[in-house]
């Protein structure tokens, strides 16, 4: 079975919070066109279009609209929607992503919001990953690292088995992970049959099996009723199917990649490309509208945005999210 005959599933319910305040609920990361004039849910398209064309796109009441935007924009045929009124974590999204296929098809899981170059190699990962989909596995893609990241998930394998997934680690743990040449990041990218994942949700997790198709049956026109998804467990595809299934398999991406999950990566790529420089000392400035300058300072970022400045160590990237989540709350007009 080749490429051409698979359905992209693009998955892109997430807001984004550790971007704040690029990253808006009413524009999430995703939709951000800051690449080149491009957005990640462009690029994540483009990216795809050697495959057959068929899709579906797992997306909220909050951003759906900016999914087809980007549609029209392309000039290319809308993928089927599935809107949910609350997003429930990857493993309800990717489930009705299934519920939505024939469970023969082969369905490509890939987020809306990650970064991925060297399309030659990207093309191959996938080949090969359908080439095992199309037997009755479920691989999951696991990026081979550069350095010992602490802002990603890790997956363990041994002859291609995964042996165990593992959370973001402490830096000496991801140091010993680079050491060791059997760990992988986490891409949250999958390629399985849409039936196998279901009988494997159901065999696992039967209670939110259940839910999900409830759900589903009780959807119009591919919008998920409110009530039927506040009824539904959040959980990631991980815990509830792929740390348990003896079906499980990796393929090895050798691409470049990034979630861009954090400003520590959005500024290396756009450093990278020359959109934006880094002073001597580390310092970058993520704006349009002024220049700024940093005196007795090292590694910090400044973000600005027409209503918001946010100045940080890149150290303290990954805490962005406690802001965004305190923003909530406090000020909502600040994240919305």
């Amino acid at each position: 079975m080749s490429p051409s005959t698979v359905t992209h599933v693009i998955l892109s319910g997430g807001t984004g919070s550790r971007l704040w305040p690029l990253s808006r609920k009413s524009c999430p990361k995703q939709y951000l066109e800051i690449f080149d004039g491009k957005s990640l849910f462009e690029l994540c398209l483009e990216r795809n279009r050697f495959l057959s064309g068929k899709g579906v796109v797992v997306g909220s009441l909050g951003n759906f609209e900016l999914s087809r935007k980007t549609f029209a924009k392309m000039g290319i045929d809308p993928y089927r929607e599935i809107v949910e009124a609350l997003p429930k974590n990857t493993a309800p999204a990717i489930a009705f992503a299934a519920m939505s296929s024939n469970p023969e098809d082969i369905l490509l899981i890939t987020p809306s919001d990650h970064l991925v170059q060297d399309q030659d190699s990207y093309e191959r990962a996938v080949g090969n990953a359908v080439k095992l989909a199309s037997i009755d596995l479920l691989v999951t893609f696991g990026i081979t690292p550069t350095r010992p990241e602490t802002g990603y998930g890790y997956i363990q394998v041994e002859d291609g088995i995964v042996k165990r997934f593992k959370e973001k680690p402490s830096i000496e743990s991801a140091r010993t992970y680079l050491e060791m040449g059997d760990h992988f990041w986490n891409s949250g990218m999958f390629c399985f049959k849409a039936g196998l994942f279901l009988r494997e949700l159901e065999f696992f997790q039967p209670d939110l099996f259940h839910q999900v198709k409830i759900a589903f049956e009780n959807s119009k026109d591919g919008f998920i009723q409110q009530s039927d998804n506040e009824l539904i467990d959040s959980l990631s595809v991980d815990y509830a199917v792929m740390e348990h299934s003896k079906k499980l398999v990796m393929v090895e991406g050798d691409f470049k990649w990034s979630d861009l999950g954090s400003f520590e990566a959005l500024s290396d790529y756009l450093c990278e490309t020359h959109q934006v420089e880094e002073d001597e000392y580390g310092n970058v400035y993520i704006g349009k509208s002024r220049h700024a300058s940093f005196l007795g300072v090292s590694n910090m970022i400044f973000v600005e945005t027409p209503d918001a400045f946010l100045i940080l160590n890149r150290s303290d990237c990954q805490k962005v999210k406690n802001l965004f989540e305190q923003f909530e709350t406090e000020n909502p007009s600040l994240v919305n």
